[in-house]
């Protein structure tokens, strides 16, 4: 979904890197299916990306709540550790590495990187490369799921605690919603925040995948949860969290042409199938179809623009 979540692409493959991309967010029990770029998946990933701009409105939001945030997050303190979880091709990872430098000049950062897909992770160091502002930061590479993190990391006598984690569209692949987001709260330092970006309640995506969530929660996704779920488990587990809304749309009027190849990737993209129009029976396809016009999404000058509406999360330490 819209990540599926999906703000990450491959280097040599999708050749946007460096200006669109992510979430491998999107996590689940093993490498190919939490990094969710294997095959065919390339492709839809790849016009998605195109069409959406998805991942300038993660930048947006991340570019309005951070730099105030972070003073706060770094106050008194002598360095700054940062944790990525799904950080795919690092495109959104850098954006948040570079504001926090713009925010706090004075204190240095080091950075870890929770990502299955050595590809993307690979993808992510070409574009580190090419960001000279960074060259002085400290990566750690961790290239396996959120689960062996996990495991990883309880193994240690002296667990690591971080300053900022970020989650950018990456609940969608773990088991355990509740679990995870307790586990990496253990890891925050004091004044430590999680960033947590995720599609909103009541969104198109929300309302799509709930609405036909036997036929969809199918394949790497088992489960679906929007924003709204994400804050029924914080405030289950008692914790403090602020809520920043990114209104986001973007055209599908292609996915209503039969003809269009970019509808159809479209389509695939949006409801996690190989082809659309073959895999999904076809009163099945009619009514997606009339759910994505009449409920997820408003006409404008003839466009049909679905509501991809962001929510930021940002749970205190």
């Amino acid at each position: 979904m819209a990540a599926l979540y999906r703000f990450f692409e491959l280097h040599a493959t999708l050749k946007l890197s460096g200006a669109e991309g992510q979430p491998s967010d999107r996590m689940s029990s093993t490498e190919t299916s939490e990094a969710g770029y294997a095959g065919s998946y390339l492709q839809r990933f790849q016009n998605y990306l195109k069409v959406s701009g998805e991942q300038a409105a993660v930048c947006s939001c991340v570019t309005k709540v951070l730099p105030e945030e972070s003073k706060r997050i770094g106050s008194g303190k002598s360095q700054l550790e940062v944790l990525g979880l799904g950080s795919g091709g690092g495109e959104i990872d850098v954006h948040i590495l570079k504001t926090l430098q713009s925010a706090l000049p004075s204190l240095p950062i080091s950075a870890e990187v929770v990502e299955p897909s050595a590809d993307l992770t690979k993808n992510f160091q070409d574009l580190l490369a090419k960001t000279p502002s960074l060259t002085d930061v400290p990566f750690e590479w961790h290239t396996m799921t959120t689960v062996e993190y996990e495991k990883k990391v309880t193994m240690k006598k002296d667990i690591k605690k971080f300053d900022l984690i970020h989650m950018i569209q990456m609940l969608y692949y773990v088991d355990d919603y509740a679990a995870t987001l307790k586990f990496f709260h253990s890891l925050l330092k004091t004044n430590g925040r999680i960033l947590i970006v995720h599609e909103a309640a009541n969104g198109g995506w929300d309302i799509l995948w709930k609405t036909y969530r036997k036929t969809l929660c199918t394949n790497s996704i088992s489960d679906y949860l929007s924003a709204g779920d994400v804050k029924v488990h914080l405030d289950n587990l008692g914790l403090k969290y602020e809520e920043f809304v990114v209104p986001h749309a973007y055209d599908i009027t292609d996915c209503f042409d039969l003809n269009s190849q970019p509808g159809e990737l479209m389509l695939d993209f949006m409801t996690e199938q190989e082809h659309f129009h073959l895999s999904l029976t076809p009163e099945t396809r009619r009514g997606i179809l009339d759910l994505l016009r009449s409920k997820c999404s408003t006409e404008k000058e003839g466009k049909v623009m679905f509501n991809s509406n962001l929510s930021c999360l940002l749970v205190h330490a």
